[in-house]
């Protein structure tokens, strides 16, 4: 009876050991976090976290630094180009406001809803010319510089510049171009700089084999002479930078993008490039239990975690247990909650109609949904709600809501890797920081590998127009019209709290984005979590709303769960009416810096996941 009684509750304890292992946070972490004193650098490559790095210890602010590191990232291909879009979040210390960076670009001449389905397409292509919205990125980047930075536009580009002559390509870039050689043969631009071994059995580079982009090391060199001819002409720091902006989008720089666009196929014009501007703007902001987190405007998906934080508000967190199958079950749907809304309402403010935003982030309007979730079920028919009495206004889309998104059109498949590949398509972030208050947060992406190069830019086009849709009855506030943004996936984070910055955040991979991020958020807020513990601890995901990529689909009742998860909550989110499927890793890559006011110090966290890097100081 006695032996019995040992073996028992040594089963007992080891059960319990089991379960927190799990459903508390790791004790220790397979990357350390980073301290800071006077900045801190973050990014997706660790030679672009050096060029931060070069930046701050010359002097640069976060400003900076921030830029260099996105123009390295750029350079290296860390799956975004300079053809790309550059999205960014800027606390300045000196207004005490956060400030949104629209640098997405737009549909070119021509690219209608109606060209598309002329081709036969139920969406704009995932690759190729016909992909690609305006570059955004080299007009964000002079723009941040300009407006907020304190260096040239040659000290900042002087790190891409160099890797552009030669750098050692990393074998994730370097296998990347060799998976996808067929794609980029059928691009004359692409196949000479990406295939350095023509004809051999490997054409792509190996990795640690010096990479050399001459065209491209062209172009940023002709930014840089504007600059500095400006410069001796006796213009200012700004001026002389946006003489290198007007060069890139109305010069012969441009001028050669679009006819290297056009001889491929592709639709942007010289004119589409000089109308093209970046917008400074408004971000959104909601408060969840003190703390205002800010995101950007609903061009992209960032709203969709302002909505599921005032979801979440009704419920006590905290007390579920950090993972437990009741805390994924309510966290998974009031963010599906959030992302139905997502998907139907969700567009560019510039365009008509007006989309419902008031309505969407009301605290009522989060209150009223979070009354839908059942507590014992899935609902995998989870669909738009209607914000608009929460504004004083009629909903105008009632018909179409009520033939929206059939979920048994999209069934699920675990071993649909294609899927998944489109759904958490990659792009990369940057977080920088510095002692005089100015933090950065950027999700920059488009132009990945395999891209097609517009002419002899050296530069790789945006895929972005895949975001779009054609047919209303989907969205009518995303349906593709020339000089129009797409709703994208891109979504920095900041927080603050006591009017200070609390927490910088970003990460890579499409529609994940946004989900993977509350949960870093929660990891800290609710359960206490250092920044390095909560990049590494295991998420989940959920694949319940339309992809942004490919062909939009969805699988209604899909979670992703990481191999810890122990049995007993695997049988109990079956029970709830989940399809489970398990991965190794699914918590990033995340990366962020926390600002601990207390000690006068940065924290720099940055997830086990990929290549990502910091540097602080």
């Amino acid at each position: 009876m006695k032996e019995s009684f040992v073996l028992f509750t040594i089963l007992l304890i080891a059960q319990v050991a089991t379960s927190q292992s799990f459903n508390t946070f790791p004790v220790t972490t397979q990357k350390p976090p980073l301290h800071g004193r006077h900045w801190m650098a973050v990014t997706g490559k660790p030679l672009a976290a050096t060029a931060g790095a070069m930046i701050f210890s010359k002097g640069g602010n976060a400003v900076d630094a921030s830029c260099a590191m996105l123009a390295a990232t750029c350079t290296m291909w860390d799956v975004l180009s300079w053809g790309g879009e550059t999205q960014a979040l800027i606390y300045n210390p000196k207004t005490k406001k956060v400030i949104a960076i629209n640098a997405l670009g737009v549909a070119p001449t021509g690219a209608t809803a109606q060209f598309f389905k002329d081709k036969g397409m139920k969406y704009p292509p995932q690759y190729g010319p016909l992909a690609a919205v305006t570059p955004g990125t080299p007009g964000g980047l002079m723009t941040m510089l300009a407006e907020y930075g304190t260096m040239s536009l040659k000290d900042v580009l002087t790190p891409a510049m160099q890797m552009a002559e030669g750098y050692p390509i990393e074998a994730q870039t370097a296998n990347s171009i060799e998976r996808e050689k067929a794609r980029i043969k059928e691009w004359p631009y692409s196949k000479k700089v990406f295939l350095t071994h023509p004809g051999e059995q490997r054409e792509a580079p190996y990795a640690g084999e010096i990479f050399v982009q001459k065209d491209l090391l062209e172009t940023l060199k002709k930014l840089v002479d504007t600059e500095q001819q400006a410069l001796k002409k006796g213009k200012s720091r700004k001026e002389a930078i946006y003489a290198a902006y007007d060069r890139f989008y109305k010069g012969d720089i441009a001028k050669e993008f679009a006819r290297g666009c056009q001889e491929q196929g592709g639709l942007i014009t010289e004119q589409d490039l000089a109308n093209w501007k970046v917008k400074i703007e408004e971000p959104l902001m909601t408060t969840y239990k003190g703390i205002e987190v800010y995101k950007l405007q609903q061009w992209t998906q960032g709203p969709v975690m302002l909505q599921t934080l005032n979801i979440l508000e009704n419920f006590d967190l905290k007390s579920m247990g950090y993972n437990t199958s009741r805390y994924i079950h309510t966290l998974y749907q009031s963010m599906n909650l959030a992302f139905a809304d997502r998907d139907f309402y969700y567009g560019d403010p510039a365009f008509a109609p007006e989309e419902p935003m008031k309505g969407l982030l009301s605290k009522e309007y989060a209150k009223e949904r979070a009354k839908l979730i059942n507590p014992n079920r899935n609902d995998p028919k989870i669909g738009p709600g209607d914000p608009y009495p929460y504004e004083g206004k009629v909903n105008p889309y009632t018909d179409l809501l009520k033939v929206w998104g059939n979920p048994q059109s999209n069934l699920y498949n675990p071993l649909n890797e294609k899927y998944f590949e489109d759904f958490a398509a990659g792009t990369t972030s940057v977080e920088a920081a510095d002692k005089e208050g100015w933090v950065v947060s950027i999700t920059p992406s488009g132009g990945w590998v395999p891209a097609c190069i517009a002419g002899n830019t050296g530069i790789g086009m945006s895929q972005r127009m895949q975001s779009f849709v054609l047919d209303e009855k989907e969205n009518p506030f995303n349906v593709v019209e020339p000089g129009k943004r797409p709703r994208v996936t891109l979504t920095p984070s900041m927080a603050l709290k006591d009017g200070k910055p609390f927490i910088s955040f970003a990460k890579q991979a499409g529609d994940e984005q946004d989900q993977l991020l509350i949960q870093f958020f929660l990891n800290m807020v609710e359960f206490g979590m250092t920044v390095q513990e909560a990049c590494e601890a295991p998420s989940f995901i959920t694949n319940q709303m339309f992809s942004s990529f490919g062909d939009h689909e969805k699988q209604p009742g899909s979670l992703i769960l990481n191999n810890q998860m122990p049995p007993w909550s695997r049988k109990e989110l079956g029970q709830m009416g989940y399809r489970t499927s398990y991965r190794e890793r699914t918590s990033g890559p995340i990366n962020a810096i926390y600002f601990d006011w207390k000690n006068g110090s940065f924290w720099g966290g940055s997830s086990n996941h990929g290549e990502d890097y910091g540097l602080g100081w």
